[in-house]
């Protein structure tokens, strides 16, 4: 792990198990309670060195970075198809999503400022110059990330804190903890590489430390760090929301990513996307498609398009340059999948397709009929599974996307304007995507949701201003 400026090894020692074989992928040290304060620790002791950097220093910090993990791109890839399970080709899409992250994060560190508010429509602020507001940094923020994007995600959250001048304390997922370990030696590399004469990144502003779940609970109630941001199920994410009194706290939490298909859409394009949408890395998004509800008129069509389009999936082996469909996390999530799927059957579901299993990996499986309380619907299945249905109008179709207590994004498939601007007013979700599916996140554009899907935004210039806090200086003329 990367502890206060170095490596440090662990009396506790945590094998990893490859999603796909069930053999070793990995031994990685579990912090003690002790080594998880001392972190805390050296991240507080950063704050006042991070926060003086200048914003030269940090943009270098971040570009370096940037092209470190470009350097290192086999060795991330390789590390997230042996531990997280991750198809080689979307672990490297990952990498290049990581790269543009921590790009974007070097140019908004230049330019992430503040404004001059005019105060002089008040008639007493005339006897005041117009004040300045701008961004300083909260304080250290303690990073919780999934497994599902073991680089990117906590790119999400490293960049933005490094950007404002904030030290970050990383504690990775259990299951994929290699490859922030390996952003950890980047940043030390780039920090060596970048300091000059006059200022130098503190080497504790970035801490990577892995520990069971259960036991980050220390941290994320030690008030010297002063954000939580963290990406994962929705019941974990407003437990630690409550444990984290007197911080800011960022949750990105779960979806049932919803995708409406009317009849004037390009069906042949939106079979495709929601195919790839739902199935890609086994449904282990949480903005995988989850309810496809399609206009009647055009429902049997688009079935069998879609039918079609879930068959060319490559299915298997995440080293495989041809799969999109790999393993899930582990056997329990596979049981648990395979048990949703068949109480959605016990209450009347139809199978069309998939549904079986080969170790840790199940088809690519799409139901129809499957009751709206059925939990592989109003659930996050988290697996890849995907439920049709159908609608008469626009209206029912809003209607029926809202009725979940997720809403982190939702698609429209569909040529009309006039739709799309009633989809927009009122899908109850954090984005809407205009013909294309809700899997997708540009990198750079605010990114949450609303409901049990969490509270806050990511995107770089966003996640920026989660961490801090605005700052106004009033002068009086005199």
């Amino acid at each position: 792990m990367w502890l206060d400026g170095a490596w440090r090894g662990s009396e506790q020692v945590r094998e990893i198990l490859s999603p796909y074989t069930g053999k070793r992928a990995a031994l990685a040290d579990e912090a003690s309670p002790e080594q998880t304060g001392r972190a805390v620790a050296a991240a507080a002791e950063a704050f006042p060195k991070t926060r003086a950097l200048s914003r030269h220093a940090r943009s270098r910090l971040l570009s370096a970075m940037a092209g470190g993990i470009e350097s290192r791109r086999k060795e991330f890839v390789e590390l997230m198809v042996r531990e997280a399970g991750k198809p080689a080709t979307l672990a490297d899409a990952e990498v290049s999503r990581a790269v543009t992250t921590f790009t974007g994060a070097a140019e908004e560190a230049k330019r992430f400022g503040g404004e001059v508010v005019p105060v002089d429509t008040d008639p007493a602020g005339r006897a005041f110059e117009p004040a300045l507001s701008f961004w300083v940094p909260r304080g250290p923020v303690l990073a919780i990330t999934p497994f599902n994007f073991p680089l990117n995600l906590v790119a999400h959250k490293v960049a933005p804190a490094l950007a404002v001048g904030a030290p970050v304390l990383v504690k990775p997922a259990p299951q994929a903890p290699g490859p922030a370990a390996l952003l950890a030696a980047v940043f030390a590399e780039a920090a060596a590489a970048t300091a000059d004469s006059r200022e130098a990144v503190p080497l504790a502003a970035l801490q990577v430390v892995s520990c069971p779940n259960g036991a980050a609970g220390a941290a994320v109630a030690d008030r010297r760090l002063a954000t939580l941001s963290f990406t994962g199920s929705a019941a974990v994410g407003w437990m630690l929301q409550g444990r984290a009194v007197g911080k800011k706290v960022c949750l990105e939490l779960g979806g049932n990513a919803a995708v409406v298909v009317h009849s004037d859409a390009d069906l042949a394009r939106a079979a495709a996307r929601c195919a790839a949408g739902a199935f890609a890395y086994a449904g282990q998004i949480c903005i995988s498609v989850q309810r496809i509800f399609v206009q009647r008129s055009v429902a049997a069509k688009f079935r069998k398009l879609l039918l079609a389009e879930t068959a060319k999936l490559g299915v298997g082996d995440p080293g495989d340059p041809k799969t999109v469909v790999g393993p899930l996390i582990d056997a329990a999530a596979a049981d648990r999948v395979l048990s949703w799927i068949a109480e959605a059957r016990g209450h009347g579901a139809k199978v069309l397709c998939g549904g079986t299993r080969r170790g840790n990996v199940i088809a690519p499986t799409v139901l129809a009929g499957a009751r709206p309380d059925a939990r592989v619907t109003c659930e996050e299945v988290f697996g890849p599974v995907a439920a049709l249905y159908e609608y008469r109008d626009f209206e029912e179709a809003v209607s029926r996307v809202n009725a979940s207590r997720y809403g982190l994004q939702a698609g429209v498939f569909t040529d009309s304007h006039r739709l799309v601007q009633r989809a927009a007013a009122g899908l109850e979700v954090g984005a809407v995507l205009v013909n294309e599916v809700p899997s997708y996140r540009a990198d750079p554009m605010p990114y949450g949701g609303v409901k049990d899907s969490g509270l806050g935004r990511e995107g770089v210039r966003y996640a920026m201003e989660e961490y801090c806090e605005r700052r106004t200086v009033l002068t009086w003329r005199g």
